[in-house]
């Protein structure tokens, strides 16, 4: 299975949604779409929503990285949100816990971030 990636712009919030499996061959990709997103004038803070997420690699964690520090360089907030078992344990083992802020579900991440669902 592949990665589907959905885009949507709530106010000041970019919410992410992934589907799918995030592995070394869809990491470049995403990145440079979200890159792109992150771009529009009036985004601050990103909401990524990992529901449907199936499975996640390292170089996975190195997009969420990667735009954690852009979104971070331009005062914002990252929230992730609805991560199943085996993406939670990866965030876990790598630390990624420490650095961004978790919900469990998107209505409550939005919240966290002062936009009504």
């Amino acid at each position: 299975m592949s990665l589907i990636s959905h885009f949507e712009r709530k106010e000041d919030v970019l919410l992410v949604r992934l589907v799918g499996e995030l592995d070394h061959h869809e990491a470049e990709t995403l990145k440079e779409k979200w890159q792109q997103y992150l771009q529009d004038d009036g985004v601050k803070n990103v909401v990524v929503n990992l529901e449907r997420l199936s499975f996640m690699d390292s170089s996975g964690l190195g997009v969420f990285l990667g735009r954690y520090k852009e979104v971070k360089a331009n005062d914002g907030e990252m929230v992730i949100c609805s991560i199943n078992k085996s993406v939670k344990r990866l965030f876990e083992l790598s630390g990624m816990f420490k650095l961004v802020n978790t919900e469990e579900d998107e209505t409550a991440a939005l919240s966290r971030l002062g936009v009504a669902s």
